[in-house]
């Protein structure tokens, strides 16, 4: 850029011993060479151009001239402006834009812990490890944590009875239940009818065990790995109420009742029909139920069912989309139900465990222990003490009970109202699904139990974050998915920047496509 000259002043470049080069404006009105401002110093041609403009503008302010008179090159102050751009003043802004703003309007804002809020963001937009959030946070929000004060505040997060009285008062655990209910309330217009509880396990990256991580049955398949039970409670539409986290060598069964004793509790629920899956189905579970007068729907086993009830099952001889009731002794009622394709379905998965079993067999690898109940193993016969064979005609007498579910039910609605409440249990195990795949909340690498807390109490954060936004995708009828809404977030920035006549620094969302508008006014406009 050439120097501008106005009744003595002007700009100059000089090179300094670091290699560096200053930007100043002289003054030589009184015969020798005067140092009026210097404006900084700078290496390459973009930073030198935009420091001498300026300079150049600093010139023409001390003589009382606009810029009009001395104008340049539009293309040029351009040029030189968006040159001067470093990739440090771009910044990945869709996170805090929808996430953050969906954060806010469920009212987690008002926790008011930042540590929190960006382990939560974070696990919405780039789900991993705490290492890999510490490196997105400094990489693309310019904030900067270490590792040990992240795990100093996992530490802390939930509070249980083996931390200290005087750590209740931070377990922010209690406070992300209390405002999901709130947001669950708000969203179901305070009508809680009914609640869906299920349970699955996570497992541990790890070998060794302690009083919390136990080797158990994995509904994962990671037999060898130690796991915890994580148990949810959701209301219509997959709305969260709470969560616990039970040893990994706990009897399913043995969840149910401790998670909604200490929901009803703190948030007075009144008297919601329960509904589980057959795993709840026990008769301590019944009872304790029937003793706090809940009413419930569950999964029964119908092949379970005492003898002569089996008979009056199979003596109905129900065709498709059927449904019959039988009264049970104990005051139940087994809501029964068939169904073509469960059908099909049925007769497919065990054709193929049969297929494996005769694999097995001819094999010779099956011995006196494979004989039991479990699966499809119930269809091996031993014969003397060395032959081992599957029974066809077990395998077929099967057949009659294809097609076939069953319900066990305590309250007076008809038969086809329990089922469509039980169908939607799959909102609770969809729940588990987000968790698993989009949340990444498995598998997980802390031991530590206050941390392995800190983790599922972050991805219930998270949870409740995605289930709103889906809900304002679904109800505002967008053609835009949740897996696409989290995706178009990636490319959402915002460019700091400073002009060459200001001290101020100002911020600006660079433009966005029709998709990241579309999901920024629903997102910006929305109500709860």
């Amino acid at each position: 850029m050439s120097r501008v000259y106005l009744c003595g002043m002007f700009t100059r470049r000089k090179p300094n011993k670091t290699g560096s080069i200053s930007i100043q404006v002289i003054d030589k009105s009184r015969g020798r060479y005067h140092v009026v401002k210097s404006f900084g110093t700078g290496r390459t041609e973009s930073e030198l151009s935009l420091l001498e403009r300026r300079a150049n503008q600093y010139v023409r302010e001390q003589e009382g001239l606009t810029l009009s008179l001395f104008e340049e090159d539009e293309d040029v102050l351009v040029h030189d402006f968006v040159s001067g751009i470093s990739n440090t003043q771009l910044q990945v802004i869709g996170p805090e834009l929808i996430f953050g703003r969906l954060y806010d309007r469920i009212g987690y804002g008002a926790l008011n812990n930042e540590i929190f809020r960006h382990l939560v963001i974070t696990r919405l937009f780039s789900p991993g490890s705490k290492l890999r959030t510490i490196d997105y946070l400094q990489r693309y929000q310019g904030v900067s944590y270490e590792i040990s004060q992240i795990y100093r505040f996992l530490d802390n997060l939930c509070y249980h009875k083996g931390k200290k009285k005087k750590d209740k008062a931070n377990d922010i655990k209690t406070d992300v239940e209390r405002i999901s209910f709130a947001y669950t309330q708000r969203v179901l217009q305070g009508k809680i009818e009914v609640v869906f509880y299920d349970m699955t396990t996570l497992y541990f990256e790890a070998s060794e065990e302690d009083d919390l991580r136990k080797t158990g049955f994995s509904k994962d398949g990671k037999h060898q790995c130690p796991q915890i039970f994580l148990g949810l409670l959701v209301a219509s539409g997959g709305n969260p109420i709470g969560y616990e986290i039970f040893e990994g060598d706990i009897f399913e069964g043995n969840t149910f009742i401790p998670l909604i004793d200490r929901m009803s509790e703190r948030f007075s629920l009144d008297k919601p029909i329960v509904i589980a899956d057959a795993g709840l189905l026990s008769k301590k579970n019944i009872e304790a139920l029937e003793a706090e007068e809940y009413e419930y729907i569950l999964g029964a086993r119908p092949k379970n069912e005492a003898d002569a009830i089996k008979e009056k099952i199979l003596a109905l001889g129900l065709k498709d989309g059927e449904i019959a009731i039988i009264d049970k002794p104990e005051g139940q009622r087994l809501i029964i139900s068939q169904a073509d394709n469960r059908a099909r379905k049925d007769r497919h998965n065990r054709e193929r465990g049969l297929a494996r079993l005769q694999k097995r067999v001819e094999s010779g690898r099956l011995t006196k222990a494979s004989i039991n109940n479990r699966g499809y193993n119930k269809y091996l016969t031993m014969d003397g003490e060395i032959t081992i064979h599957v029974d066809i005609d077990k395998f077929e007498s099967d057949a009659a009970w294809d097609g076939i579910k069953g319900y066990v039910t305590n309250t007076k609605l008809s038969g086809k109202e329990v089922i469509d409440n039980y169908k939607n249990l799959w909102l609770i195990e969809r729940a588990f699904r987000m968790n698993k795949s989009d949340l990444r909340v498995r598998p997980i690498y802390h031991r530590i139990r206050n941390r392995i807390e800190a983790h599922i109490c972050i991805c219930f954060t998270a949870y409740t974050i995605m289930l709103e936004l889906e809900r304002l995708l679904q109800a505002n009828q967008s053609s835009i998915s949740l897996k696409r809404a989290q995706e178009i977030t990636y490319n959402m920035y915002q460019l700091t920047y400073q002009l060459p006549n200001s001290k101020e620094i100002k911020n600006q969302i660079l433009n966005m496509d029709e998709q990241q508008q579309e999901l920024y006014m629903l997102v910006k406009n929305a109500k709860i």
